[in-house]
């Protein structure tokens, strides 16, 4: 190495011995993990925030969503990237590490949800308007497929949409009340499996034990349909048949979400439509085995990851309101008052906190979920949903 050369190395190191903790740490802070990132939705500015679930800061905000009124939100494989699927029928890929809008298309009129198949490679979209589901390249965002819902009144809404193993989504037709499934699995012209009847109205779905069974909610009947994806030929069996017969309904302000369901100790619990009620179901006899007496109607019941506590938050006029259940004894053991519209809810990877939408606030609040006091509050734009790349890529419950 020439004279030049060796004083010009020598000369850059006191600079790299003169990093100290501190500044790594800076510098790992502005650089952070795509696993310890997650998104918050901002409702009436049409806009998201970049958030960091390990250091409980504000990242960054996205912009030019559109109507994000009912947003929700996949994340890819590598969790660099967050889908978010808009009102408006927009689908918006941003880059979580890069705070940035990468792509963005308008692919229907009035979308309700999506999801990404499990090799990361397609986007499913559920729409009210035109109906039916479209399907997209995770990279492009280019169309791979068109799905109708075709049934004797014309296209059917189409809502509970989740993947399944195997390259497969599987979605519910509100206005057919059916349950189909779009197989993939032999490349990108998909096996339309139309697998029978679920009931009248089904609203949403949730996709559970690993991704083995489906579970769709009826809107108008009482009872629900299943499908275990193991079985073959498949089919609907219905289950919970008139768990509300003969009990005088409440008017229903918001219709609860069924992926907010858990599942703890082989049991279910999930919200009443309709009653001040969390209900109880064996997971393995498929019946009801116990109600829990709650403070309104449910919206989302959702387990801390290790299944030792449910959380609970009410659809309007208390939504000022979130309840904790201890699953052992089956008793409310804890009540907040976060604050008017307590929209979502959503923990930490490992459950050691949970992060609550305080929309009317303009806040999210951080709870730690051992000791049950709130430890930090952050401020946002009306916020709504809450969603964490490092707990997306769960199957089911």
């Amino acid at each position: 190495m020439k004279r030049r050369d060796l004083l010009r190395t020598a000369a850059l190191l006191p600079a790299a011995a003169t990093l100290t903790p501190s500044s790594a740490l800076a510098r790992k802070r502005e650089c952070p993990g795509t696993g310890d990132l997650g998104v918050v939705i901002e409702r009436a500015t049409g806009s998201v925030l970049i958030v960091n679930t390990t250091l409980q800061r504000v990242l960054g905000r996205v912009e030019g969503l559109g109507d994000l009124s009912h947003a929700s939100v996949v994340f890819s494989r590598d969790e660099k990237y967050a889908y978010v699927f808009g009102r408006d029928g927009g689908l918006s890929r941003i880059e979580l590490p890069g705070r940035l809008m990468d792509r963005r298309i308008i692919q229907g009129g009035n979308s309700i949800g999506g999801a990404i198949s499990d090799d990361g490679r397609l986007i499913a979209v559920s729409n009210y308007k035109p109906g039916g589901v479209k399907v997209f390249d995770s990279t492009t965002l280019e169309t791979i497929a068109e799905i109708p819902a075709t049934w004797e009144g014309g296209q059917s809404k189409t809502v509970g949409l989740v993947d399944a193993p195997g390259r497969r989504f599987i979605f519910s037709l509100y206005d057919a009340g059916e349950i189909w499934m779009a197989d993939f699995s032999d490349g990108d012209s998909p096996d339309i499996v139309k697998i029978g009847k679920a009931g009248r109205l089904p609203y949403d779905g949730l996709i559970a034990r690993n991704g083995r069974i489906y579970i769709a909610g009826l809107f108008g009947e009482d009872g629900m349909a299943l499908v275990d994806l193991w079985e073959e030929p498949l089919r609907v069996r219905r289950i919970l048949d008139g768990y509300g017969r003969g009990e005088k309904k409440l008017p229903v302000y918001k219709m609860p979400h069924l992926e907010g369901w858990t599942e703890a100790d082989g049991m279910f619990f999930f919200p009443a439509v309709g009653h001040h009620e969390v209900l109880v179901m064996d997971g393995r006899t498929w019946k009801l085995v116990d109600r829990i007496p709650v403070h309104g109607q449910p919206v989302f019941v959702m387990a801390r990851p290790d299944g030792r506590h449910i959380w609970v938050n009410f659809a309007h006029p208390d939504n000022d309101t979130v309840q904790v259940i201890d699953t052992m004894t089956r008793k409310v053991i804890r009540t907040f008052k976060p604050g008017r519209a307590v929209l979502h809810m959503e923990f930490t990877p490992r459950g050691e906190r949970v992060w609550l939408s305080v929309r009317d606030a303009n806040r999210i609040d951080i709870y730690d979920t051992h000791t049950l006091e709130r430890v930090k509050s952050l401020r946002a734009k009306s916020p709504s949903g809450i969603f964490f790349s490092a707990r997306a890529h769960r199957i089911g419950l």
